[in-house]
């Protein structure tokens, strides 16, 4: 699947055996977007001419021409992934720290705001906290927000909820979250934030 970090677009995928990796999101070959293409086994195929690449990012299969071993220099740039609590996490470049574990916490889904951080505080009335969580409380459980500025004005939000939370809770949560999102594009838009 297509994914985004501050440092370009990326395909994150995940092997048969279910390890999650992150390869940037251009064949060398013809530059068609790898997250396009499909997985075999433990290896990413472009979808155009079928190049196969390993979790390392080197080149393992050309299909047009079975018998070549590809050089090392074929290659795909890639990115340390660790999975922590459902949420999966990309480095860009060498990791400083450990993810932070959400005890509790489930993933819901993911969206972006066309708004700062500073917006999404605003229109939840809330700061986020250390570990990058913003709460809000509507309805009756409260939803987490964990906000990751992408660029000027875009925010990757991630909508967590509680572990138990009912398939009504986790419908009321994720409008909860998009309403966040639609106040604070709101409050970029004008400036208020």
């Amino acid at each position: 699947m297509p994914a985004r970090t501050p440092v370009g677009s990326i395909a994150l995928w995940r092997s048969e055996a279910g390890r999650a990796s992150a390869s940037a999101d251009r064949c060398p070959h013809r530059g068609m977007r790898l997250s396009h293409g499909f997985v075999r086994g433990e290896a990413l195929s472009c979808i155009y001419h079928g190049w196969s690449y390993a979790q390392a990012g080197h080149c393992l299969r050309i299909p047009a021409h079975p018998g070549l071993i590809p050089p090392e220099t074929i290659r795909v740039a890639t990115q340390q992934v660790e999975e922590s609590g459902g949420v999966i996490w990309v480095a860009v470049g060498e990791p400083v720290d450990e993810p932070p574990r959400f005890q509790g916490l489930l993933p819901l889904r993911s969206l972006t705001a066309d708004a700062g951080i500073a917006a999404i505080e605003a229109a939840a009335g809330e700061k986020r906290s250390a570990d990058g969580l913003l709460r809000i409380a509507r309805h009756s459980k409260e939803t987490w927000l964990l906000l990751l500025a992408q660029a000027q004005s875009e925010t990757l939000i991630h909508v967590l909820v509680n572990d138990d939370a009912t398939p009504c809770e986790r419908i009321l949560a994720s409008h909860s979250a998009e309403t966040v999102r639609r106040m604070a594009e709101d409050f970029e838009t004008k400036g208020i934030a």
